[in-house]
């Protein structure tokens, strides 16, 4: 097996989210980090050890059979909790055509309540550890990841990549594929191009889109400005001193942590504009 025998998979890593390769995509990243950090920074044990946050896969929410999407999200919440993921958020079901609603959130929650307090093999450590299939996936996959780092390497690294296009031209090449497969049925999705029911699996459309009311975004003004308000007197001296610690190339993340006691997320944003100028891609 080599990695050319999974290349046709490999289209669909950042579109599905229900193929073999995000069986191992935390084993990968926890492999990746730990050589990056002990032979490129010569970071210590602790540094080592990546600590990573799994989101399922909203491409994977479809407006046919809404209520089949709760089936994909719970197998996709079993493929992060056997990676031994270390914080996860399982969408709601009804997320392809709207805002959540309070009861599909609660039923997106018992997804991970019921896998971690009533299925039994979530709570072994590595139920997976050991699998041939689990081993040499992982191997095939961080290959193809740094194939690809090197790509962008090639490319004068993230921001050569980005002024090139290269990261967006790969993420409307791979939509637009899984896009065709899906239409041509050459990709079976349930309910949406395959096996659909008597009704032909219609598009459900919300009555209504929810929304904030007035009440509630007039309190989160009013919260914004009492916080800025009762921090008037400290925020520009830590605005400043952010900006200090960009300009130095120091532990921005550190500063931050402090920075974001006395001031807002607008209120940062701006002072490291300053400082820093905004990122306008090449059209």
């Amino acid at each position: 097996m080599n990695i050319d025998d999974f290349a046709p998979n490999l289209s669909f890593f950042f579109s599905n989210g229900m193929d073999p390769e995000y069986a191992v995509i935390g084993r990968v990243a926890r492999r990746i980090w730990a050589k990056a950090i002990k032979y490129k920074y010569k970071g210590n044990d602790r540094s080592q050890k990546l600590k990573y946050h799994i989101q399922t896969s909203g491409r994977s929410l479809h407006a046919q059979e809404i209520d089949f999407n709760d089936i994909r999200t719970t197998l996709q919440a079993l493929y992060a909790i056997y990676d031994n993921c270390n914080s996860l958020h399982t969408n709601a079901y009804d997320e392809a055509i709207t805002t959540p609603t309070e009861e599909s959130v609660r039923r997106a929650m018992a997804i991970q309540l019921i896998i971690n307090r009533e299925l039994g093999t979530a709570k072994n450590e590595n139920p997976v550890q050991g699998s041939f299939f689990i081993e040499e996936l992982t191997d095939l996959v961080e290959e193809a990841v740094l194939a690809e780092f090197n790509r962008i390497t090639e490319r004068g690294g993230v921001l050569g990549a980005m002024e090139r296009m290269y990261q967006r031209n790969k993420i409307q090449e791979e939509s637009l594929y899984y896009e065709s497969l899906k239409h041509s049925g050459e990709f079976p999705i349930i309910g949406v191009n395959t096996f659909l029911n008597k009704n032909g699996s219609p598009t459900i459309i919300p009555a209504e889109v929810i929304r904030s009311t007035t009440e509630e975004k007039e309190f989160q003004i009013t919260t914004l400005n009492t916080f800025q308000e009762r921090h008037s007197a400290d925020s520009d001296a830590q605005l400043k001193k952010l900006q200090e610690v960009a300009v130095q190339n120091g532990n921005l993340f550190e500063q931050l942590m402090e920075t974001v006691k006395y001031c807002s997320l607008g209120q940062i944003t701006h002072a490291l504009y300053e400082v820093g100028g905004q990122y306008r891609r090449n059209m």
